[in-house]
């Protein structure tokens, strides 16, 4: 199909097909082969010039080549396969065209944002289909045959083995992004499924940050002659990140984050937890102490995590406390310092992690919390990265300074916790955002009340 056609537009670049594509560095979009519709598109967005991925990507795709991307996280990686994938459907239109298959339910709907930006103008439909979210609408959304479906790999089983009518054996195109991370989170008898039940023509693009032996087995087993188009092949951070660590003792690791919160006051922060209940505890902890903090864990259903990421994105929160699900791939332009609170268990998390801030070419921050427990940890990540980390500037007295307020907003948050506790086995619901639970607050403030925001 596209190998023949896609081959007569790339004209210039000859390089292209070999696995260090394009020499010279083309600078419009147009130079790469894409059509005038999708640069216009491409305008409106405010791309102006192709990131490196997309220049490397970009004509291998259009020649109808499969594609190993290795390209660190905000490096425009959905661009690199969105625009080759709408190009082909220009040249033979088609309903259930593409397939884009992405680890996490925030990133499906994130892709997908962004090729309805991309192909609004041609008339492109997308469908999310993730877990936490109504089968009934899925399935008549599924039913319309959109063009190009983003899920998650779990719920796209379950409709391709129970939704009547559905099926993907014309599909032309499948992505995985951070395909490294589908096979970790151990996604790996779905996309057996998957790939049984799709056709073996097609073209095939692998997007990872980093090259697991889980994501070498997988292209083996579903890529023909690919092409390999890495513009980062040694774990790196983006060059306009100052990251630092602090090592402190971990009774104390909650007045330090109070500290550095107030020090850096007027910056937005994602606040990384290693779980839900750490993650819910601290947003409750720092809500009493008056910050506007928002908590993104798995245990909110997804309406809340949309919220939450939204309230974030539109600057009506200063601060995102999460787990790892929002390490990867989550774009918000304006995060001024990620904070790993608990150091991450795996080194290869912490380059996504930090990832979240200096995007595309701004600077930013990094501080990870290191107490006697996690010293092996943190080698383990400068060795990673290749560097030593300096220990962020603090004044120790001005910490300790904050303990009794820090240890009475910890004795209200673990009471709100509790309550919490209760009315989710009461109710059998999911977490609620921390804007819930201001009901203790003024219990202890002697108000009887419940304060309940959305």
């Amino acid at each position: 199909m596209a190998a023949g056609e896609g081959e007569g537009q790339v004209g210039e670049p000859a390089a292209a097909g070999e696995p260090e594509a394009a020499v010279e560095e083309p600078r419009t979009f147009k130079d790469l082969g894409i059509t005038d519709v999708l640069c216009e598109a491409c305008d409106q967005l405010g791309w102006k010039t192709p990131t490196k991925i997309q220049v490397e990507a970009i004509p291998v795709a259009l020649q109808g080549r499969d594609i190993i991307g290795l390209a660190e996280t905000g490096s425009g990686k959905t661009g690199a396969f969105a625009l080759p994938i709408l190009q082909a459907l220009l040249e033979t239109p088609q309903r259930l065209f593409a397939l884009v298959l992405t680890p996490t339910r925030e990133l499906a709907f994130q892709i997908s944002e962004q090729f309805e930006a991309l192909g609004s103008s041609i008339g492109v439909h997308s469908t999310v289909i993730v877990g936490g979210i109504d089968t009934m609408s899925q399935s008549l959304a599924l039913a319309k045959k959109p063009h190009v479906i983003i899920a998650t790999p779990g719920r796209l089983v379950d409709h391709l083995e129970n939704t009547k009518g559905f099926n993907l054996r014309a599909l032309k195109f499948l992505v995985m992004d951070e395909a490294d991370r589908i096979l970790n989170m151990d996604f790996e008898t779905e996309v057996d499924k998957i790939l049984k039940v799709i056709p073996r023509d097609r073209k095939t693009f692998l997007f990872s940050a980093t090259m697991t032996k889980k994501v070498q087995k997988l292209q083996r087993a579903a890529l023909k002659n690919p092409v390999k188009c890495a513009v980062s092949s040694k774990y790196q951070t983006v060059e306009k990140l100052q990251q630092y660590y602090i090592f402190i003792p971990s009774k104390f690791k909650d007045s330090y984050l109070v500290y550095i919160l107030n020090e850096l006051a007027g910056n937005s922060f994602m606040i990384f937890c290693s779980t839900c209940n750490n993650t819910q505890r601290t947003a409750l902890l720092l809500r009493n102490l008056g910050f506007t903090a928002i908590p993104l864990h798995g245990q909110m259903s997804q309406n809340k995590r949309l919220g939450s990421l939204n309230k974030f994105k539109a600057k009506a929160r200063s601060i995102l406390l999460a787990t790892d699900v929002a390490s990867r791939g989550l774009d918000i332009p304006h995060v001024d310092v990620v904070i790993n609170f608990d150091i991450p268990t795996h080194s290869k998390d912490y380059i996504h992690r930090v990832g979240r801030t200096a995007r595309a070419g701004r600077s930013g921050k990094s501080i990870t919390f290191v107490t006697q427990y996690d010293v092996e940890l943190f080698q383990r990540i400068e060795h990673l990265i290749g560097k030593k980390l300096p220990a962020f500037p603090m004044q120790e007295e001005e910490v300790m300074m904050l303990t009794e307020r820090v240890a009475e907003a910890q004795r209200i948050a673990r009471m709100e916790l509790r309550e919490q506790g209760e009315k989710k086995r009461s109710r059998n619901g999911d977490d609620d955002d921390t804007e819930e639970a201001l009901g203790v607050r003024n219990k202890v403030a002697g108000g009887k009340k419940k304060k309940r925001k959305a």
